[in-house]
């Protein structure tokens, strides 16, 4: 065989389309499987209550309610330094987190149907589905609605399998004869166990989506990890690394149960926690099982709520949790009472607005090809955008502030941040 001149390419055409057709399989794995995250907004906690409690003015009362909670134990500036902050970093979250809970003090919330309302017999459960449908369809139609809004219904385990099934089929078809449903609509299953019950939640979904001519895929659901046979199956297997790829683009999120997961583990309840061994290591396994595919993860809740005498040292505990979540890349986690909310966003805002100078000055050295002190590469550049986004989007930092310390603007970190997405739409 001649050998080709210097700088002549060796491998011919035919070599090329040998290996795309190889490797046919592993692009369509990736471009079906491992799309990214969409750049849409993730909330930074989801709230529960159970479900026949919700009134469209519910989210204004939580806000109402957290105000005078921080207000009744020193204001917000001193809760932020009793969380940590200094000085400045109180005075400048503070206001931020008064506005957040005047505004939109309650960023995702879920209509309990499962633990939170517990077994009340059909009748009553078929009426508050109903009731929870309408109540939901009209707090969006009058703007009081928070942007993320849904149900958890029983889990597909037998004894309430058909019970969890009606219960979500009656919420859905009261939203669908309401008209369109809610942009944020959010489904939750529970107490999953098993591959097998994911697909028949993907059953039941599509089935309603052609009931009632909804775009295929238009009714996407979270799944709760709250079992050990999630994490790891009979087989030696992890099951929630299949879950992606067995209902490829249904799931939304995957949420920790801290309690049922670790009453599963026989952890004593005095040392059941988020920050439990066994927990990190579920965590840590969820978020590999969803790298890449798009799917959000959220962590649990704490039960030590801050009423009475214990509210600063509650406060406290919960700080820290919301914080130590964020350092471990889990964005979002659950809140269970009004009291909550001001740790939660206090803690939260604290968390980019500390880390906002610096990721802005590597953003604005990398989109400058400027040297300094760390030579970011383009996966990190992302990271450092999302970073930054996400501060955004919650609230915690301002679009002039981002312009002002990165030189960016919103469209040009979003598409640093999705470059794919901003390729694709570019097209």
């Amino acid at each position: 065989m001649a050998v080709p001149p210097s700088g002549t390419p060796a491998l011919s055409g035919a070599d090329l389309a040998q290996i795309d057709a190889r490797l046919a399989a592993t692009d369509l794995l990736l471009e079906r499987n491992y799309p990214g995250d969409d750049g849409t907004r993730q909330p930074v906690h989801t709230v529960y209550v159970p479900a026949d409690r919700f009134t469209p003015g519910f989210a204004a009362g939580w806000g109402a309610q957290a105000l005078a909670a921080a207000d009744a134990h020193g204001g917000l500036e001193r809760l932020g330094m009793l969380l940590g902050q200094d000085t400045d970093l109180a005075a400048a979250v503070a206001p931020r987190v008064a506005a957040k809970l005047g505004s939109e003090p309650i960023e995702d919330l879920r209509l309990d149907f499962e633990d939170g309302y517990g077994d009340r017999g059909d009748e009553a459960e078929d009426a508050d589905a109903t009731a929870a449908a309408a109540a939901v369809a009209a707090a969006v139609a009058n703007g009081s609605a928070p942007p993320f809004i849904g149900i958890r219904f029983k889990c597909f385990e037998a004894p309430t399998r058909a019970r969890g099934l009606r219960t979500l089929d009656l919420f859905v078809s009261g939203l669908a004869a309401a008209g369109e449903l809610p942009d944020g609509l959010v489904l939750t299953l529970p107490k999953v166990s098993t591959v097998a019950q994911v697909q028949a939640m993907d059953y039941a979904v599509s089935r309603l989506e052609e009931i009632h001519s909804l775009p295929a895929g238009r009714l996407r659901f979270e799944v709760q990890v709250e079992t050990p046979q999630l994490i790891l199956g009979p087989d030696g297997t992890s099951p929630v690394a299949q879950l992606p790829h067995a209902v490829p683009g249904r799931i939304s999120a995957l949420h920790y149960g801290t309690y049922d997961y670790s009453a599963s583990l026989q952890i004593s309840a005095e040392y059941q926690s988020m920050e439990h061994p066994v927990a990190d290591y579920a965590k840590e396994v969820m978020q590999l099982a969803v790298a890449g595919t798009g799917i959000r993860l959220s962590d649990g809740s704490t039960n030590v709520m801050p009423v009475g005498d214990g509210v600063q040292d509650a406060w406290r505990l919960h700080g820290r949790l919301v914080r130590r979540s964020l350092e471990r890349g889990y964005y979002q986690g659950w809140d269970l009472h009004p009291a909550q909310l001001p740790s939660r966003f206090a803690a939260t805002y604290a968390f980019y607005r500390q880390g906002l100078p610096a990721a802005a000055a590597r953003l604005r050295n990398y989109v400058e090809r400027t040297e300094g002190a760390v030579m970011d590469e383009p996966a990190t550049a992302r990271a450092l955008a999302a970073f930054v986004l996400r501060g955004v989007q919650c609230g915690a930092v301002g679009a002039d502030e981002v312009l002002a310390l990165a030189g960016v603007g919103l469209p040009q970190l979003a598409a640093l941040a999705h470059p794919r997405l901003a390729h694709s739409t570019s097209k």
